[in-house]
């Protein structure tokens, strides 16, 4: 049987060579290239033609959430496992709504990983075990924001002031400040300061 061809995109070597030796070892699967960067991802996926793609959401030069829709964009049939240390709800939605087909933590046991090159080549969605948990325990919980109000969180994060927001958004003063006190309510922020936190721990913007 032909193995299934794997690119890696991880910045830290040891975790990239540990793949690579629990991949090469299976029955199904081998590495074909890796990349340390987002920036050397495309151009490794181009030269490699892969079937599935291991990808780190966090990258030195790029996001991986990001990353993801645009490899997506540029070779649909690939198949992409995010393999991260991040377990948020709202990363993971995110990271699928991009075009993964899995989601792997990265202290997951290996066969597991293994396991979801398996799943995902064979055009079906896999999330570990922790992952799966976690997803069935929260998808009724979950609080969804507004392409609106993702809006006005991404300027919040940027520093903008309402007036500077409310001219951007050709919104009132007040209809701004109204999103803003919305947007505290229901990421369960006390102030700015810690909506902006929350933002970013999230990855919501």
């Amino acid at each position: 049987m032909e193995r299934i061809k794997v690119v890696v995109i991880d910045d830290h070597k040891m975790v990239v060579e540990g793949l690579r030796k629990l991949i090469d070892e299976s029955q199904s699967a081998a590495v074909c290239d890796v990349a340390y960067t987002g920036s050397d991802a495309l151009a490794v996926i181009s030269r490699c033609s892969p079937d599935v793609v291991l990808l780190d959401i966090n990258l030195p030069d790029a996001s991986g959430l990001d990353l993801c829709k645009e490899i997506k964009s540029l070779f649909p049939d690939l198949k992409i496992v995010a393999l991260t240390s991040y377990s948020d709800y709202s990363v993971v939605k995110r990271m699928m709504a991009n075009g993964a087909s899995g989601y792997v933590i990265k202290n997951a046991m290996p066969d597991e990983i293994i396991l979801s090159i398996e799943t995902v080549f064979n055009n079906q969605l896999f999330l570990c075990e922790e992952i799966d948990v976690m997803m069935n325990r929260r998808g009724e919980t979950q609080v969804w924001l507004t392409n609106r109000e993702t809006e006005l969180l991404r300027l919040i994060v940027d520093g903008f002031t309402n007036p500077e927001i409310a001219e951007r958004m050709f919104l009132g003063v007040e209809t701004v400040n109204s999103y803003r006190k919305n947007l505290l309510c229901k990421l369960g922020a006390r102030n700015t300061a810690m909506l902006v936190k929350i933002a970013m721990e999230r990855m919501l913007v």
